[in-house]
């Protein structure tokens, strides 16, 4: 770790603990139907006001570090202004590619459901893949993702909301994209987190998994956005849409394996370095796509099998889950990469999480 990192990085938990120690978040008091009111800070500066209720709101930020501005939904427990002494867990969940916290349907019903946590959903970007991009000086401008998350949100979330605001209060969970995100923050940061989850995630950037590696190009390079026009309607949103082309190096450098050169993919590939979570729960949950290699499920099915492989050869405890073709689990999964079954994959997970809290 590089020296002026860790001098940041220790100034930002200082400076969070002193908050924490007041012994009152910043939040300021606010109509029992409102959004409390969030202080700025940690590079984070809010624009405009926050939407949506007490527990379930989105608030919109600015920071050097990414380009652009940032939406960060954060729910909180129905209860949470009845017990004002009483601190709690949080869960962090990171959305998938050519999503946004900006859209209700991230707040899944179990989320909305704890009275046990609160779930903090911030932007990660079209396809932003939860790091620090090698190349700050694309089309798609500053791309320090990791950063945002790390040194910022996490500590702003830290003195704005009563959290537990140490390693066993905090685990990191995500979806496709964001499951590459969740293990990768995990990895990198283990003194942050003590629970990690993936579903439907790509969590193999291993030539083992070429084709995940591919779409992480395939974001990159928007190869898709031509053929918007005739997915959606003049003016519509577009899934296919990632933002300005930027190079297939862009993020990890090289993904080509000619003499090393994909060196840095290697270096942040989960399956890679699975034992760097060891002490930490682990959860995996997959479908199996109904068996077609064109459905995204059947990839992260192969990437989760490989990491359950590596967890079994390391002898590491996991919680895995392939519900194959969504049978039986819950009422709207299929077994395709969707909402329908992350919204039964957390329904499962939650409860788990909640035990594991209040086992710490």
């Amino acid at each position: 770790m590089r020296p002026v990192l860790s001098r940041a990085r220790a100034a930002v938990a200082a400076l969070a603990a002193a908050l924490l120690l007041s012994g009152t978040p910043a939040a300021h008091a606010a109509p029992p139907d409102a959004p409390p009111k969030l202080t700025d800070g940690f590079g984070l500066t809010q624009v405009g006001t926050a939407s949506g209720t007490a527990t379930n709101f989105v608030i919109t930020v600015k920071t050097a570090q990414v380009a652009g501005e940032h939406h960060i939904r954060i729910l909180l427990p129905a209860d949470y202004a009845a017990h004002p002494d009483q601190r709690y867990p949080v869960f962090y969940l990171l959305h998938g590619a050519a999503d946004s916290p900006a859209d209700p349907a991230l707040a899944f019903s179990a989320l909305t459901a704890s009275s046990k946590m609160i779930t903090v959903i911030p932007d990660g970007g079209l396809r932003g893949w939860y790091a620090n991009w090698l190349d700050q000086q694309t089309a798609a401008g500053a791309q320090n993702w990791e950063t945002f998350h790390i040194e910022q949100v996490v500590p702003f979330i830290d003195a704005n909301l009563r959290t537990v605001a140490d390693r066993k209060g905090r685990a990191v969970g995500g979806i496709s994209m964001g499951g590459f995100g969740s293990f990768h923050y995990a990895q990198a940061h283990p003194e942050l987190f003590s629970q990690v989850a993936a579903f439907s995630g790509a969590v193999d950037l291993s030539l083992d998994e070429a084709v995940i590696r591919a779409a992480v190009v395939a974001t990159l390079t928007n190869v898709g956005a031509p053929f918007c026009g005739s997915v959606v309607g003049p003016g519509q949103p577009c899934a296919l849409d990632f933002g300005p082309a930027v190079s297939s190096d862009a993020v990890f450098g090289s993904p080509y394996p000619v003499f090393n050169a994909d060196w840095r993919w290697n270096q942040v590939d989960p399956a890679g370095h699975l034992d760097r979570l060891r002490g930490m729960g682990i959860a995996l949950y997959t479908g199996d796509g109904a068996g077609r290699p064109t459905e995204p499920e059947f990839w992260a099915r192969s990437a989760s099998r490989h990491v359950k492989d590596r967890l079994d050869a390391l002898g590491m405890p996991y919680h895995y889950v392939d519900y194959g073709n969504g049978a039986g689990w819950g009422d709207h999964c299929d077994g395709g990469h969707n909402g329908g079954c992350w919204d039964q994959d957390l329904t499962d997970y939650v409860p788990r999480l909640e035990a594991a809290f209040a086992s710490d």
